[in-house]
């Protein structure tokens, strides 16, 4: 029992709430993002003061709010440890930044909403969690129309996205700061599933978990799925029990959520990027002097170029600890690739309502299209 009770978790644990209790949430997860918790009382000492001189150095306070713990970033790189320093490095201390990370203060549209609210200052978030926000948002789940890294990449980094949909987010009271790139969507089969999925015909009948996104399920059901719309607090045991067959979170988030004990068969097919943002309050935003607001958005520019070499790593590492637990792989051939594309692609008819609500006007979403295909100044590995 002794044995169970003195591993390096346990151990790593028990640190974290005494180096809370001594000196506060932030410098815990602070010093336990460097892996001071476990080299000494003396270095989290350390790490809190310079929090504390930081804080109250600072003339704003920014809270910035995830659904992920600070190690996730291994496989999941949502970097937030990174925005915070970059953040307070480049205002030159005028900006304290305050991390609520592991969903303390909520996840999804619990965080965007408390962003509009101003209630808290930025969070990260999906973009699907976004879209019943920002409607314009949810452009990026048409099938095929930016599923790869480097055509989202493109997309939301052109000047076309910038002056089309930010200016329709805006409006709903939100300043996207930058947008995290984990990997696309894949098609991941229950353990005694029959796999590797390999076409669409192989999804014949199979329930497929969905999130809320309409978008989603009426892709699945384009591809012959059966769409099973199931809350993401519940989908590891629906999964389990077989009331769902199969589900489509990246690689990394399968793995940071434990799936990897679940699953047979990952099957990378490319269709929907598993995209995140950073959002924030875009009335405090404008409240804040320019030189800081200038001193924001080169963080979160900084972050954004750390975040796109960190996706390679990530994902190796997230494929190596699902491998160990048993998971295989599988890339669609370039043939099998296309009948994905075919039957299910937003270059189908049926596609044509959402462009045109999404971006306005089918002209409109065509230049869109043009930005996604166009290659920018960003570069970041493809799966």
């Amino acid at each position: 029992m002794k044995d169970n009770q003195d591993t390096p978790a346990n151990l790593e644990r028990r640190r974290f709430f005494s180096t809370s209790a001594k000196y506060g949430f932030t410098a815990a997860v602070v010093a336990g993002a460097s892996g001071s918790l476990l080299i000494s009382e003396e270095a989290a000492a350390a790490t809190a003061k310079e929090e504390r001189t930081r804080e109250k150095a600072a003339e704003h306070k920014m809270t910035i709010a995830t659904a992920y713990v600070l190690g996730a970033t291994r496989s999941y790189p949502i970097m937030q440890l990174d925005f915070k320093e970059n953040i307070q490095n480049m205002s030159n201390g005028k900006i304290y930044v305050k991390l609520a990370p592991g969903g303390q203060l909520g996840a999804g549209g619990a965080l965007v909403q408390k962003v509009q609210q101003g209630t808290i200052q930025a969070a990260q978030h999906s973009l699907s969690n976004f879209a019943p926000f920002a409607s314009a948002i949810d452009l990026i789940n048409l099938p095929y129309f930016c599923g790869a890294n480097q055509k989202f990449v493109n997309l939301v980094n052109s000047e076309t996205w910038r002056s089309t949909v930010h200016p329709l987010v805006e409006a709903k009271g939100f300043k996207p700061l930058w947008y995290v790139v984990i990997d696309p969507r894949v098609v991941a089969l229950r353990r005694g599933g029959n796999g590797p999925i390999k076409t669409p015909d192989d999804l014949t009948g199979l329930k497929f978990r969905v999130p809320g996104s309409k978008m989603l399920q009426q892709y699945y059901r384009a591809i012959g799925a059966n769409p099973t719309p199931v809350a993401w607090g519940e989908t590891p045991s629906a999964i389990k029990q077989g009331v769902a067959d199969a589900l489509d979170p990246a690689v990394g988030a399968l793995n940071v959520f434990g799936f990897k004990d679940i699953l047979s068969w990952v099957t990378f097919t490319r269709a929907v990027p598993d995209s995140q943002v950073y959002s924030c309050n875009l009335e405090w935003f404008n409240s804040l002097p320019m030189a800081l607001r200038e001193s924001i958005e080169f963080a979160s520019e900084v972050t954004a170029h750390q975040n796109l070499s960190k996706v390679p790593a990530a994902r190796a590492y997230a494929m190596a600890e699902m491998s160990a637990a048993g998971v295989q792989f599988y890339t669609p051939t370039a043939d099998e690739l296309a009948q994905w594309v075919k039957k299910g692609g937003h270059q189908n008819s049926e596609w044509d309502s959402y462009k045109k609500d999404l971006a306005g006007s089918m002209a409109s979403f065509g230049k869109l299209l043009d930005a996604a295909n166009t290659q920018g100044r960003y570069y970041v590995n493809d799966a």
